[in-house]
């Protein structure tokens, strides 16, 4: 958990400056495209786009917090018979467990690229169905004069609109999830699988590459093509969707939380800044 909480705050920053800064120049720029007073290019468009580049940025950031969680995940805790008494802070963290089986930094980001490929897509769908839900639950109420405009009613359309919109991406782009498990887990195993003892001393001694040795035992560095082909062989579709339903429930509540208190945060917000200046 303390490396998703560190990483989630500036990468969620990241790509929330970069969300609305993409989507209001893109806007603009539509708006004026051609000289025509009507925008060009559908706003579902420019939603996507935005998004999509504000997952990069966001990604970069939270690679690595997500390869150490999910090998954090595999690691089982040792037996009482088998644990050390004089077993020291900095090995019972299973955080740091994990970040020592990495023996090169740049294998902290070796899932950036199955990341970006899940969420891109994820995102590229939630956030078009969420700014026309949001957008079409205001009008709707509106139209019925029972719109107020409220902290609360922002909260809550929002929740609405995203939970539905993050279920339904969720649920779509499950399969592209599985795979991505599947690489970051395989990261740490790419140093410890054939980094034994005794393998190691005997490739000293010979002068030997671990690149090397990795080779002769068989392990290499699968895509995600791959990944996904030997999953669909060995399980099917079931396979690729495995998880799928509860993925989509949690994305419905954890969008709904999370961009129902974004834009409640930012309304909040916009609102002092306001009663600052008529100040």
């Amino acid at each position: 958990m303390g490396s998703i909480i560190l990483v989630t705050i500036p990468s969620s920053g990241a790509f929330f400056t970069t969300y609305e800064a993409v989507k209001s120049v893109l806007t603009k720029a539509n708006s004026t495209l051609k000289g025509s007073p009507s925008p060009s290019v559908p706003q579902p468009f420019i939603h996507s786009a935005a998004s999509a580049t504000a997952e990069l940025v966001s990604c970069f950031i939270l690679t690595p917090a997500e390869v150490l969680k999910q090998n954090a995940q595999m690691i089982r805790r040792p037996t009482e018979s088998s644990a050390s008494k004089s077993l020291t802070l900095f090995q019972r963290s299973v955080t740091l467990q994990a970040l020592k089986q990495f023996k090169r930094p740049s294998q902290l980001w070796s899932g950036y690229t199955a990341l970006a490929a899940r969420n891109l897509p994820f995102t590229a769908m939630q956030f078009p169905m969420f700014e026309h839900l949001k957008a079409s639950i205001r009008e709707h109420r509106k139209s019925n004069g029972t719109f107020t405009g409220g902290i609360s009613e922002t909260a809550l359309i929002t929740a609405v609109s995203a939970g539905s919109a993050g279920s339904i991406a969720a649920l779509l782009t499950t399969p592209v999830d599985v795979v991505k498990t599947r690489i970051m887990l395989s990261a740490a195993g790419e140093s410890s699988e054939y980094q034994t003892k005794n393998d190691v001393e005997r490739a000293k001694r010979q002068g030997q590459s671990l690149e090397k040795l990795a080779s002769e035992k068989g392990i290499t560095k699968k895509g995600g093509l791959t990944v996904a082909r030997e999953i669909f062989q060995k399980d099917g579709i079931k396979g690729l969707f495995r998880g799928g339903v509860l993925r989509a429930a949690w994305t419905a509540l954890g969008s709904g939380l999370y961009l129902g208190a974004y834009e409640s945060g930012r309304l909040w917000l916009g609102d002092r800044h306001e009663g600052n200046h008529e100040m």
